[in-house]
């Protein structure tokens, strides 16, 4: 498999340091993915790059080895890194705990030894705080942005939209409202 290219950021949130962080740090994007729930798209995603300020690192190994207090602490400061800051502190300290265990700590693993692209969605299911829909969306990011593409990844893509098309403030503006439109369709109205 080729190296895969990645671009100089993911518009995601509106701070160019945190876009940064998001395409340059595979931990940044991932932990993204863990926060985006139940906040906007922008605090999920700005999460990492402030959690490395507050505590100084996104190394999942540091971060698994750290006191659950510590991690808790720096999600509490304010403003709050999460809606629900306390359980976000320990999805985010599990997430890094199976990654360093799982992975020795290097989030690029989980892709780039991915033997096809059902192993690829597996190994993205596998990960904790990481469901279908988010699992589907960093598959087309990784396949999209980033030219991650083990053998068979073609049938894994999602064949709808995903934030992997956003590619703009005004692109993510009509993510974030067809999203809504969609789990307004799931409630009946």
């Amino acid at each position: 498999m080729s190296q895969p290219t990645a671009p100089a950021s993911l518009p995601y949130t509106g701070d160019p340091d945190a876009d940064a962080l998001l395409a340059r740090e595979p931990m940044a994007l991932l932990l993204g993915f863990v926060l985006d729930q139940q906040v906007s798209v922008q605090k999920a995603f700005s999460g990492p790059l402030e959690l490395q300020r507050r505590i100084g690192t996104l190394d999942a190994r540091e971060i698994a080895a750290m006191e659950p207090s510590a991690v808790a602490e720096a999600f509490r400061q304010r403003p709050a890194l999460h809606r629900f800051p306390g359980t976000m502190a320990e999805r985010a300290q599990a997430f890094c705990t199976y990654v360093t265990d799982t992975y020795d700590g290097d989030a690029t693993r989980v892709w780039s030894e991915a033997a096809d692209g059902a192993d690829l969605r597996a190994r993205l299911l596998a990960l904790p705080g990481i469901g279908e829909m988010k699992a589907n969306a960093l598959i087309a990011i990784l396949t999209r942005r980033f030219s991650v593409r083990p053998p068979g990844w073609e049938s894994v893509v999602p064949p709808y939209p995903t934030l992997a098309d956003v590619d703009s403030a005004e692109s993510l503006a009509a993510y974030q409202e067809q999203k809504r439109a969609y789990k307004a369709s799931l409630k009946g109205g």
